[in-house]
Parts: structure tokens; C-alpha cells; sequence
């Protein structure tokens, strides 16, 4: 069994911590009560300075108003650079189009180009089907940013293979295509088996991808919600972290401990491996993700006066 048992001080790792770079995941709320959720969340980790934000895209496009007022809210009320996700479910070729044009005339200049998932919450991880007068996949949808120009695009990774591909080479074959369609950056999904996410960076780097790779890391204190989504991405949850949880239903002050210990010492991992960027998916929850940077030696940025 995998032993993830936290090890301080951290190991020595050989990137330097100032030049740790991490990114966070929100999502756009759908109540009042979430949306102060998530600016607190916002607020608490603005001032860890991180290199983007990224605010994600609905099912179907089901977010496509909220995700844009988020995104045009932290533009203007905060010092973030939002990364507006995007996808082409359920939408025409010249809908998405105007949505880049929209991004791009508030100011945004980083979008999060996805295929994204069929409508409908059944159909989350499920076969897709596109439009005919749509962009079909993600390499049309980052081409077609690309072609408005002046953004920097990020794209999906799955270290373990995405749910809908026949095998981890046609999905290598996919993020060629994507860089070559203007792609810059691959965002990981996220993972707990530390080595298969390693097999495909080695894997990818081979292959002669070079763009930036950064880890996806989710800290999650909800086993079952945990179970649920890793079986939508395909990713494994090995047995050593349902061992961890088994019997902590009714603890939940234990989960969140446990849950900052195992992303924390992943990061740990990942560092003494060479990785210098993290982008955490925070599910517009401050508290564990603060904890795991501070143990990275992330600390707040002073305001400058």
C-alpha cells in the first residue's frame, strides 16, 4: 500500500518555493448562499497570489450567463486572472464564437477550451454526440480561439485515460492535436495514483509534447461525493485512501485533516519530481486548499501601496 503518511519538513524538493506557481478551479454559483460561498472562498485565496483562476463551464453550457459574470466580477473587484472554461455542448459554431468575442472584449485573454459534458446531470462522463453546426470536439473549439487570437488557452489532460477514448495513445494523438490547433497549457484531471499520473507525463513528454503539464489536485473530505465524480472522469481511487476513510462517515473534522494530509504529500511527491505548478480543484472551498499551500511554503502577497 501506497504510504502517504505526511513526512515534515517536506521533503527537499528542486524547485525553489518562489517559484511554486499555483491555480484554482471555482465554480459559478447557483444560490445566494453559494455565491457568498464563493467569494469568501475568493477572498481567502486571492492574496496567494496565484498565476489564474479558472471558473467552469455547466454541463450543456448550462452556466454560460453565471460563468461570464463571475468572470467579469473577479475582473472587476479583484487582482485574479480569470480563466474562463468553455465548451461547444449544445451550442452553434457561431454562439461559441460569440462567447470568445465576449471574453475578449471584458478583458479576459486565458480561456479553458473543453469539449465538455451532454446536458443533463445522468449524462455527466457519458457519450457524446455533437451539434452538426457545432464545433465537435475540443481541438475545433481551441482552433477556433486560436483564430480570434490573443488568448492563452488551457486544455483537458486524463492520466488515466478519459472515460471515452480507447486507449491512453489515442488520447496522446487528441493533445497533439489540440497544441497544434493553439492549445499552451494541459490542466490535469484530477488523480490520487501518484505513479500513473507519472507514466503519462513520461509518456506524453516522449511523445514530444512539451507544453506545460500541471497536476490537478482535488481535495476531497466527502468520500461517496469523491467515489461519484471518480467514476464520471475515470479516475482510480486506490485502496490505501478508501482505507483511510472507511468509517468516518459521522467525523468530519477527520476527513478534512485526512484530506489535506494525502493532497499535501502528493504535492510533495510531485515536487521532488520537478513540478513547480499546481491547480487545485478547490469545489469554492477555501479552507483545505489554504492549508495545503501554506504547508507548500505558499504565503500571502503583501498589497503594494
Amino acid at each position: 500500500m501506497t504510504d502517504l503518511t505526511p513526512k515534515y519538513p517536506l521533503p527537499a524538493s528542486p524547485v525553489a518555493q518562489d517559484a511554486l506557481k499555483i491555480s484554482f478551479e471555482f465554480f459559478p454559483p447557483k444560490t445566494d448562499k453559494a455565491e457568498q460561498t464563493l467569494w469568501e472562498a475568493v477572498r481567502r485565496l486571492e492574496p496567494l497570489n496565484p498565476a489564474f483562476v479558472s471558473v467552469t463551464y455547466g454541463a450543456g453550457g448550462s452556466t454560460r450567463e453565471r460563468t461570464h459574470r463571475t468572470v467579469q466580477r473577479m475582473l472587476a473587484e479583484t487582482s485574479l486572472r480569470p480563466a474562463a472554461h468553455l465548451t461547444c455542448v449544445e451550442a452553434s459554431r457561431d454562439e461559441v464564437d460569440e462567447v470568445i468575442e465576449s471574453y475578449k472584449a471584458i478583458g479576459v485573454d486565458h480561456i479553458v477550451a473543453l469539449r465538455g459534458d451532454p446536458p443533463g446531470a445522468s449524462d455527466i462522463g457519458g457519450a457524446y454526440t455533437p451539434r452538426a453546426d457545432g464545433y465537435a470536439n475540443a481541438t475545433e473549439l481551441a482552433r477556433a480561439v486560436s483564430r480570434v487570437g490573443g488568448f492563452d488557452i488551457s486544455v483537458g489532460a486524463y492520466p488515466e485515460k478519459h472515460p471515452e477514448s480507447p486507449s491512453i495513445d489515442h488520447d496522446i494523438d487528441v493533445i497533439k492535436a489540440k497544441i497544434d490547433a493553439g492549445a499552451t497549457r494541459l490542466i490535469s484531471q484530477f488523480f490520487f495514483d501518484i505513479d500513473a499520473f507519472l507514466r503519462f507525463r513520461d509518456r506524453i513528454r516522449s511523445a514530444g509534447i512539451t507544453a506545460p503539464l500541471l497536476p490537478g489536485i482535488m481535495p476531497v473530505s466527502n468520500f461517496a461525493g469523491l467515489q461519484r465524480m471518480s467514476a464520471a472522469c475515470g479516475a482510480s481511487v486506490p485502496q490505501w485512501l478508501a482505507n483511510h476513510f472507511d468509517g468516518l462517515d459521522d467525523d468530519p473534522e477527520t476527513r478534512k485533516l485526512l484530506a489535506a494530509s494525502v493532497a499535501a504529500e502528493t504535492c510533495a511527491r510531485l515536487q521532488e519530481e520537478g513540478f513547480q505548478d499546481f491547480h487545485f480543484y478547490t469545489l469554492n472551498r477555501a479552507d483545505l486548499v489554504y492549508a495545503i499551500c501554506r504547508v507548500l511554503g505558499v504565503r500571502e502577497q503583501k498589497a503594494v501601496a
